[in-house]
């Protein structure tokens, strides 16, 4: 039987634009999808529920609610009060534990939403076992800023109905990797947000320093830019203007596909990860790796794997980075192996596990809180 379900996503664009998209197309359910632009993340915590209150009508006919992190649960369900039903949140990141920017100070009413939301919700459901694991972590050293009145019960609370399952990506149904190109420099992909928790800064010192060694390389800058990027990027683009191929977000998926399966490694320097889609995209379109040995990236890859494809510190990224790109054909085995490997994060893997948490979710009883 089909059931039917609403999600609301109050930040609609990358990873999470990905994964709301991706739920509604490979669900046997029926899902709608009521959304907001990915812009002022804040506002969106602390609003969002007010304008989705009144855009949602007939919300009684949904046999569940999903939403994401962003927003506030537990103020949407104080306004739709005994019609609304049962609510499944999924955490792509956490304001417990995701990095302040420079200069900024915590506003701890952002992790008291996490919290409510979590209470509200009847499933919890973290894109990571790292991210499920730092949030943990966080949460109690988090109460214990309280002056007084302490409420450590939440944490019990919602461990009980919290759990980890990846978020599915869109691939091919076919693995087709190319050969590497001849006559060209190998291509260097970076497609992550151009925010400072993805610690661009780092990833150009590298290149930097490979090219002062006469490495020789092309780059593809891509991944989504908001309304404020790092300056880096401004002194990175004339830096490397001759090695530069591509800069900026790609128009389209397919443009953005492409870019992929001609590169040579994709690089992560970040300092902020819970899942890592974008380097899960470019490792099945047949880029290899270049991770830190940290955050959620170790449970991406199979353990043997680690050593040739992670590093430890700068000098590790950069002598790794050297190597990889000079012996890149050599290469051609572990290319193929973690591409297929990547397979496990494919829709059609994950779809029935997705479809299994709704449908117990359909069937849930109201949120005990308490």
């Amino acid at each position: 039987m089909s059931l039917r379900f609403l999600f609301l996503e109050s930040f609609f664009g990358g990873s999470h634009r990905e994964f709301a998209e991706g739920l509604a197309a490979h669900s046997r359910h029926h899902i709608d999808l009521v959304t907001l632009p990915a812009r002022w993340w804040k506002w969106r915590m602390r609003g969002a529920a007010l304008y989705f209150f009144k855009q949602v009508s007939e919300i009684q006919r949904y046999d569940g609610l999903i939403v994401t992190d962003l927003m506030s649960l537990s103020d949407l369900k104080a306004l739709w009060g005994a019609a609304c039903p049962p609510a499944l949140v999924y955490f792509h990141e956490s304001q417990l534990t995701y990095p302040l920017a420079p200069s900024e100070v915590m506003d701890y009413q952002y992790g008291f939403t996490d919290i409510t939301t979590c209470l509200a919700a009847q499933r919890i459901c973290f894109n990571s076992q790292y991210h499920l694991d730092a949030f943990f972590r966080e949460l109690p050293r988090f109460i214990d800023r309280m002056p007084e009145f302490r409420p450590h019960w939440v944490v019990v609370a919602i461990r009980a109905k919290a759990g980890v399952i990846h978020p599915g990506c869109r691939f091919p149904r076919t693995l087709d990797l190319l050969d590497p190109p001849s006559g060209q420099p190998p291509l260097v992909i970076w497609n992550h947000r151009w925010e400072h928790d993805k610690n661009p800064e780092t990833f150009f010192e590298a290149l930097d320093r490979l090219a002062n060694r006469s490495v020789a390389f092309r780059l593809a800058v891509l991944g989504e830019r908001f309304r404020k990027a790092p300056p880096i990027f401004t002194r990175a683009r004339k830096r490397f203007a001759k090695q530069i191929v591509q800069w900026g977000y790609a128009p389209d998926r397919k443009t953005y596909t492409d870019w992929l399966h001609q590169g040579t490694v994709v690089v992560s320097t970040a300092g902020q990860e819970n899942f890592g889609m974008a380097v899960v995209e470019a490792m099945r379109a047949g880029c290899l790796p270049l991770l830190p040995r940290r955050l959620s990236y170790p449970e991406l890859l199979p353990e043997d794997q680690h050593a040739e494809f992670f590093y430890d510190t700068q000098d590790e990224l950069v002598d790794k980075l050297a190597r990889l790109l000079a012996r890149f054909p050599s290469y051609a085995n572990e290319r193929r192996s973690i591409a297929q490997v990547m397979g496990r994060f494919s829709w059609e893997h994950l779809g029935e596990e997705y479809n299994r948490q709704l449908e117990a979710l359909a069937a849930a009883g109201r949120p005990v809180i308490g």
